[in-house]
């Protein structure tokens, strides 16, 4: 009898600074099996960009029906533009046995979490408020207003860590890719998904 591996989805979120970005695109060099979900977006194409491979890039109109036809697990305008992860595609990922990260702010993963309750959330840290603004002062592309700016939405994010599965603090890169890994690697350790891969073996072992 054959069975069907799903695939599990990983919510992730972090205040601006945190390094989830980087530490996102590690996990994604170090485990082959996860992928990231691409967003559908209006904004304009940046210079260096790829249609499907940064973003689904999309008229407003298109994305506007999207949005009455319900195709997204979750969506938000930011600054005028639309941004939103599109039901089907990781429906369809997880169906063939993919792990899949999402990348979104608290709200997003809320949005998520009311449509697919099993997704597993993952909140990064900072390690303290002080090195936070010196990550944000440090990049030297973010005026002093939008540095101060992001402190405030820093707060309101880090507010609704306790909504999420896990809590990963970034104060060592290394240490806290560890965790992520560790979190993905038990996460496929469960008994309910070893018992689908493994169910020829538990029924040899059970009936011997």
């Amino acid at each position: 009898m054959s069975h069907v591996e799903t695939g599990t989805l990983y919510v992730i979120s972090a205040p601006s600074g945190a390094g989830k970005t980087s530490l996102v695109a590690e996990m994604l060099k170090r485990d082959r099996i996860l992928g990231l979900s691409i967003s559908h977006t209006t904004r304009p194409v940046r210079p260096g960009e790829q249609d499907g491979v940064n973003y689904h890039f999309v008229s407003r109109e298109d994305f506007e029906a999207m949005i009455r036809q319900d195709e997204f697990l979750e969506y938000a305008d930011v600054f005028g533009n639309y941004y939103g992860t599109s039901q089907r595609w990781v429906e369809q990922a997880l169906a063939q046995g993919e792990d899949v990260i999402l990348e979104i702010d608290w709200q997003g993963a809320a949005q998520v979490r009311r449509l697919m309750p099993h997704c597993v959330g993952i909140f990064i840290l900072p390690p303290s408020p002080e090195e936070l603004r010196r990550r944000l002062t440090g990049r030297g592309t973010d005026a002093e207003d939008v540095v101060e700016r992001r402190l405030r939405e820093a707060a309101e994010e880090c507010s609704h860590a306790q909504e999420f599965d896990y809590l990963v603090v970034n104060d060592q890169f290394d240490v806290a890719l560890d965790e992520l890994l560790a979190i993905v690697k038990a996460q496929r350790l469960r008994g309910s998904a070893q018992q689908q891969r493994h169910a020829d073996l538990l029924s040899r072992l059970s009936s011997s």
